[in-house]
């Protein structure tokens, strides 16, 4: 499972990240009498029990490697899918933005491979739960298995529901939809979600998310931002620090939200005012 504790060494049982000089990793499961087999060699799991994280090994060919904790980050990009899954830099800055961590009741809708569910599941803790709908059955077979892999699935409800029909819990903490109209569903939404709670979206065009802007105001959401986050490496030579030739550019528009709590109050004091 993934390692949360902090123990210096490796143990049977850990999920480890061997890493190659040329930053290409692999992520082990590591169980007594296995193999890892890489293009650079075969390692055994009983000769990197054992060993201090850091340490570096050596496959039968010779070829060295370091073994490393994988961050949640790693873990998400080495995930088994079907669909493309949320990147590390919508899903980091999401959870911050959404105020969720230890204890926190989350719903995702749109479950798909799993890559977000894993996060809000490490993210949420022992105390807190995430419930995943998901109507493609198939879907969360993989979502339920790349979980298991990991040592999350109880912190996960799994739900093989279509949200037309609503959710069945009340009062969550926040809401998160991957689906291409979430404007659609803003009044399930509602409904389940606490007063103040947060509902956040991803997007890949703008007509979506003006369809969605629409929605929320007709549905007493306020605090709306929209943005996009754009990742650029460099190349880490310090004579030649430069960037590196790809980037992590548009993958999608982010959208959050609150839900506000109505009685008599007009909507319209919530809009902002126009420019």
């Amino acid at each position: 499972m993934i390692d949360s504790s902090n123990h210096d060494t490796v143990q049977e049982g850990d999920i480890a990240q061997l890493v190659g000089l040329r930053h290409a990793f692999h992520l082990v499961n590591l169980k007594a009498g296995q193999s890892v087999h890489t293009h650079r060699g075969i390692l055994k799991h009983d000769d990197l029990i054992g060993k201090p994280w850091g340490t570096q090994v050596f496959s039968h060919t010779g070829s060295p490697f370091f073994i490393l904790k994988p961050s949640i980050a790693d873990i998400i990009r080495s995930t088994k899918r079907n669909t493309q899954i949320m990147y590390p830099k919508e899903i980091g800055f999401l959870v911050i933005t959404m105020g969720i961590g230890p204890g926190s009741r989350v719903i995702e809708a749109g479950t798909g491979s799993g890559g977000l569910t894993q996060a809000l599941a490490y993210m949420v803790g022992e105390t807190g739960l995430v419930f995943s709908y998901e109507k493609r059955e198939e879907m969360q077979r993989l979502a339920k298995t790349n979980l298991a892999t990991l040592g999350l699935e109880k912190r996960v409800i799994f739900k093989l529901l279509d949200i037309e029909n609503g959710f069945e819990e009340k009062g969550v903490d926040a809401i998160f939809l991957d689906l291409p109209n979430p404007y659609d569903y803003l009044p399930q939404v509602r409904q389940a979600l606490k007063s103040g709670g947060y509902f956040g979206t991803i997007l890949p065009t703008t007509n979506q998310v003006m369809k969605t802007l629409v929605e929320l105001r007709r549905n007493t959401f306020a605090f709306t931002d929209v943005c996009e986050l754009m990742l650029r490496y460099y190349k880490p030579e310090p004579d030649r620090l430069r960037p590196t030739d790809r980037m992590v550019a548009h993958t999608g528009f982010l959208l959050f939200s609150r839900k506000i709590h109505q009685e008599n109050e007009s909507i319209s004091q919530f809009e902002e005012e126009k420019e």
